[in-house]
C-alpha cells in the first residue's frame, strides 16, 4: 500500500544550480537572521532552518502556481523557497512596516496571499487541520490545487494530527502532509517520545499512503514530492511524506542544545550536508567550477545583506496599525 522510496529523478545542470542557489539563500539568510538576533534587532522567538534546506527546496520544485503551503514556527526557509522577497521577510523579523505582516507578525506569524503562503503558526500542530481546510476548499472549488502541510516530529504526536488524517482520507483531500523529522522535538529525542518506528506508517491505519524520505538529499525529496503531488492531483486523497532531516542549531535562538553532542552535529555536517551534496554533484559533473560557486555565494550574500539593510532602514509600524487587519474578508476570496 505504501512505497518506502521513490527513484531519484534525472536533473539538468540548470536545475542543480537552482537547487544550490535556493538552498544557499536559505542558509545565508538564516545565518544573518541569527546575527541580527544577537544584535537585538530581532525580538521574541526565532527558529532557524539551517540544515533542513533540502526539504522545502525539493518540494517547491514540484509545486505549481496556486498550490498552497502552511507550516509551523520554523518557517523562514519555506517563505524564501516559495518565492517571497527576502527583504520583506527580514523586515518582518525585525518588526518593521516593510515586512510581510507590516511588522506585526514577526518570525512565527507572517503570510503572503500572493505566494499562497498561509503561515507560520506558533501553536504546535495547529497548522495541520488548517492545511486540510485549505485542501478542502480547493477540492470544493475543483481547481486541481494541492496543499503542502508541514509539521515536525513533535507535532506528529498531537491528537489533532490524527483527527485531521481521518477527515482528510474520508474526504479524499488533496493535501501532502510533510513531517519534517529532524530528530528532536525541542530538546526531546524522537526515541524518547514515541515507540513508533516510522511516523508516516501511522497514516496506514486511516488508509493514507506515504513513505520515508532522505531529507538531506534534495533530489530524493523532489522525487518523493513528485509522487505525492501526482497522487493528490489524481483525486486519490492525501499523502504522507516523513522527511528525515536535521537542524544544526538549537530549537530556537535561546536553546543551547546541550541534549546532543557537538560530535553528533559535526558528523551530520561533514557527511550529509544538503548544500555540500549538491556542490559536489556540480563539481564532479563539471557543471560548475570552484570559482563559479564562489561567485554564486557572493551574489547570495549581497541579496541577504541588502535584505538586512532594508530591514534596518524600514520604519517601525505606525500606532494606527494596531487597529488594522483585525477581521478577515470573504473566506471564499482568500482561498480562490
Amino acid at each position: 500500500m505504501a512505497s518506502r522510496k521513490s527513484a531519484k529523478p534525472n536533473v539538468s545542470k540548470d536545475e542543480l544550480l537552482t537547487f544550490y542557489r535556493e538552498m544557499l539563500l536559505i542558509r545565508r539568510f538564516e545565518e544573518k537572521a541569527g546575527q541580527l538576533y544577537g544584535m537585538g534587532l530581532i525580538g521574541g522567538f526565532c527558529h532557524l532552518y539551517i540544515g533542513q534546506e533540502a526539504v522545502v527546496v525539493g518540494l517547491e520544485s514540484v509545486a505549481e502556481e496556486g498550490d498552497k503551503r502552511i507550516t509551523s514556527y520554523r518557517d523562514h526557509g519555506h517563505m524564501l523557497a516559495c518565492g517571497m522577497d527576502p527583504r520583506g521577510v527580514m523586515a518582518e523579523l525585525t518588526g518593521r512596516a516593510g515586512g510581510y505582516s507590516k511588522g506585526k507578525g514577526g518570525s512565527m506569524h507572517m503570510f503572503s496571499r500572493e505566494k499562497h503562503f498561509y503561515g507560520g503558526h506558533g501553536i504546535v500542530a495547529a497548522q495541520v487541520p488548517i492545511g486540510a481546510g485549505l485542501a478542502f476548499a480547493d477540492k470544493y472549488l475543483g481547481n486541481d490545487r494541492v496543499t503542502f502541510t508541514y509539521f515536525g516530529d513533535g507535532a506528529a504526536n498531537q491528537g489533532q494530527v490524527h483527527e485531521t488524517y481521518n477527515m482528510a482520507e474520508l474526504w479524499d483531500l488533496p493535501v501532502v502532509f510533510v513531517i519534517e523529522n529532524n530528530g528532536y522535538a525541542m530538546g526531546t529525542a524522537v526515541k524518547r517520545a514515541t515507540k513508533s518506528k516510522d511516523f508516516w506508517e501511522r497514516g496506514l491505519s486511516f488508509g493514507i499512503e506515504g513513505e520515508e524520505v532522505d531529507g538531506m538529499d534534495v533530489l530524493a525529496v523532489k522525487a518523493a514530492g513528485a509522487k505525492a503531488v501526482k497522487h493528490c492531483r489524481s483525486g486519490k486523497g492525501p499523502y504522507i511524506l516523513e522527511v528525515k532531516t536535521y537542524r544544526y542549531r538549537g530549537h530556537s535562538m535561546s536553546d543551547p542544545a546541550k541534549y546532543r553532542t557537538r560530535e553528533e552535529v559535526q558528523k551530520v555536517r561533514e557527511e550529509r550536508d544538503p548544500i555540500e551534496n549538491v556542490r559536489q554533484l556540480l563539481l564532479t559533473g563539471k557543471h560548475a567550477s570552484e570559482d563559479d560557486l564562489k561567485e554564486i555565494d557572493k551574489e547570495i550574500k549581497k541579496i541577504v545583506n541588502e535584505a538586512a539593510d532594508f530591514a534596518r532602514e524600514s520604519p517601525e509600524p505606525d500606532e494606527s496599525e494596531l487597529w488594522t487587519d483585525i477581521y478577515a474578508g470573504d473566506v471564499r476570496q482568500e482561498v480562490a
